[in-house]
């Protein structure tokens, strides 16, 4: 409400109240103090990274009460409808949030929307405050593009959200199992210790059982020791006596035994020993002179075979130089001679031929020849002469055939 009168330019401004007003005297306005709701929107917008976004967001502002800053909204929007009011300041909010937007990553904008909406309403609340509007709320409402980046970004989000999840449940399925693994060796620990301690419950019975049937079976040996020892002692003692009476019933028995034996000695001496003695003296007279004799007897043939032994190799000697000088006196004469010598040793070993030959009928007691023809046994006997020369060939080396006489004799056989 401005004006009065005399052309005054008193201004007042009154809020939740009334006021006097002079009609056709004082000019009166009004402003709504209503809370406006604005929604910024930014399309394709480029981010630090060279994204483009398209942002929107809700922002809730209002005109200021306070006297000076409330004068300063009149100054600027008395007179202006609301609407013109809210494209004022949604153009302002549109500006830094724009600029803001190209400071910021896709990451920070989309991961942190309370921390965007933050810093765009302590940018833009100054410049609207020195309108006298004051932001009572910003938020961001969506944030997307037309290149699919943000679902991109979701999509490697959600693969790390669901690996961080597959971790998580592995994890926790690890932890349960080693949980369950603890529960159960600590089960077992206890059933261990339990069973421990009834063993040795068990155990130290058994002892103790063993003990008192150890003591109780010494205590019995003892007894039955002692009792064994006792009698052993008098069993001793009855020995002892017993073998008191031995010793003098021996002694008396010796005493007995060696008068026996000196008068056994005695007898045997004058009855057996003496003529022994002498009968032994006269065998070793006889034994000695037949020594003698024996010794003698063995000089004499011993003397006898050795004057043999000399004589037999005197004789042994004769013959062999006798022979030596007759096979000597042969050898020369077979030299001298030549072929009759060889004629008269052929005819010296013809008996002993005939005889070897012979041999075997000596044994035969009667030969009978078959034969009807006497001219067959002479033909048979030529042939055996004919034959003869040559088996005395091979016996003997000497071809009969080429000594003159005898060649002459067969064929005159013949």
């Amino acid at each position: 409400m401005a004006g009065g009168c005399c052309g005054s330019d008193y201004k007042q401004y009154v809020f939740g109240g009334w006021a006097w007003a002079w009609w056709c005297i004082s000019d009166t306005q009004r402003i709504s103090l209503e809370i406006m709701t604005l929604q910024p929107r930014c399309e394709d917008v480029e981010t630090a990274e060279g994204v483009a976004l398209t942002v929107t967001g809700v922002a809730q502002v209002k005109i200021m009460t306070e006297k000076e800053l409330l004068a300063v909204a009149c100054e600027q929007f008395l007179g202006k409808n609301v609407q013109d009011i809210k494209n004022v300041v949604l153009q302002t909010l549109e500006g830094h949030l724009r600029s803001i937007l190209g400071t910021l990553t896709v990451e920070q904008i989309y991961q942190d929307r309370d921390q965007f909406a933050k810093l765009v309403r302590e940018v833009a609340a100054p410049d609207v405050g020195r309108m006298g509007i004051e932001i009572l709320s910003f938020t961001i409402k969506d944030v997307y593009d037309k290149v699919d980046y943000l679902s991109s970004l979701g999509k490697t989000q959600t693969a790390v959200v669901q690996r961080d999840a597959d971790i998580g449940v592995a994890e926790a399925e690890r932890d349960a199992g080693i949980r369950e693994a603890e529960c159960k060796k600590e089960m077992l620990d206890v059933k261990f210790m339990a069973d421990t301690k009834i063993a040795d419950s068990k155990r130290a019975f058994e002892l103790q059982k063993s003990a008192f049937s150890e003591e109780v079976n010494i205590k019995t040996a003892e007894a039955q020791l002692a009792y064994e020892l006792q009698g052993a002692r008098e069993q001793q003692k009855i020995r002892q006596e017993e073998i008191e009476i031995e010793v003098v019933q021996r002694k008396k028995q010796i005493a007995v035994e060696a008068q026996e034996i000196l008068r056994t000695d005695k007898e045997l001496i004058a009855t057996v020993r003496r003529p022994a003695e002498a009968e032994a003296h006269r065998i070793q007279q006889i034994a000695e002179g037949e020594k003698v004799k024996q010794v003698l007897l063995a000089q004499a043939e011993a003397e006898k075979i050795r004057k043999i032994g000399e004589a037999e190799a005197a004789v042994i000697e004769a013959m062999g130089k006798a022979e030596a000088e007759r096979m000597k006196l042969k050898a020369e004469a077979y030299q001298k001679y030549g072929d009759a010598a060889k004629m008269a040793l052929v005819l010296e070993a013809l008996p002993q031929i005939a005889a070897k030959i012979a041999a075997p009928l000596t044994k035969v007691d009667e030969i009978v020849v078959l034969s009807g023809d006497n001219s067959k046994v002479t033909s048979e006997v030529n042939r055996l002469l004919a034959e003869l020369p040559a088996s005395v060939h091979a016996l003997t080396g000497v071809d009969l055939s080429k000594i003159p006489l005898i060649k002459k004799a067969t064929g005159a056989q013949v």
